[in-house]
């Protein structure tokens, strides 16, 4: 990943300044201070710090409200929380309740709305080297796997989503991919919306609902508001 090489990079360059300074001349005494002085190492952001900074704003999507995700709404509030009919099926379940795909080091949730009839999601989430590679194949193979549906719970909630199929993505970051959900709700079929892009070692997860359509027993087809991915894939880089 970019960040790992520019980390590895610093920590080279300073053990080379190092070991130069050391070929110098100097007594014995001088040598065994400096040896004793602790060797500066190289710091940058946390990942919950970084993922803080990459994370959209109002200023990002004129017109939007962006805020924090409520945890009150939350289907499960970790992974180990849910269980599936069909294990392959897990990330999907992850990606539409907020939940990090994959193995996260950090995660945290923004919600982008205009009116009360359209929200759409997001989730960053930071890996390690290698990690969010293999947090996308999952979600992929899940994808794929899915076709027929899943049921996801959660203590008391239950999600039953009566098929997943896969949609075109627009192409963002490193690499990116949508899908689409169909789930039953009294009666009323509603079509939900998700994408995911990855940028190095970050990936923004995407899921667009009408929650109040579901309430109201009316049909709903919610798709990600295509300011709000935009504006959070320009500030992945």
């Amino acid at each position: 990943m970019k960040r790992s090489a520019a980390l590895t990079a610093g920590a080279l360059s300073i053990a080379v300044l190092t070991g130069l300074t050391a070929c110098g001349g100097g007594d014995s005494e001088t040598d065994a201070a400096a040896a004793d002085t602790p060797k500066p190492t190289p710091t940058g952001p946390s990942p919950a710090e970084r993922l803080a900074k990459l994370a959209i704003t109002k200023a990002d999507v004129p017109g939007y409200n962006v805020e924090k995700s409520s945890e009150e709404y939350l289907f499960a509030k970790s992974q180990d929380e849910v269980t599936l009919d069909k294990k392959v099926c897990a990330p999907l379940a992850y990606a539409m309740s907020q939940l990090p795909v994959g193995e996260a080091q950090a995660d945290l949730n923004r919600v982008a709305s205009k009116n009360v009839n359209s929200h759409t999601y997001v989730t960053l989430n930071a890996y390690e080297a290698g990690k969010a590679e293999s947090a996308m194949a999952g979600l992929t193979k899940a994808v794929d796997s899915c076709g027929t549906g899943f049921t996801a719970k959660a203590k008391n909630n239950t999600s039953a989503f009566d098929s997943v199929t896969a949609e075109k993505a627009d192409p963002a970051g490193d690499e990116s991919l949508a899908f689409k959900a169909t789930l039953t709700f009294r009666g009323v079929t509603h079509t939900v919306h998700s994408a995911a892009v990855r940028r190095d070692d970050v990936i923004a997860v995407y899921y667009a609902v009408n929650g109040w359509a579901i309430a109201d027993s009316r049909p709903s087809d919610t798709k990600v508001a295509s300011v709000v991915a935009k504006a959070q894939n320009a500030k992945l880089g």
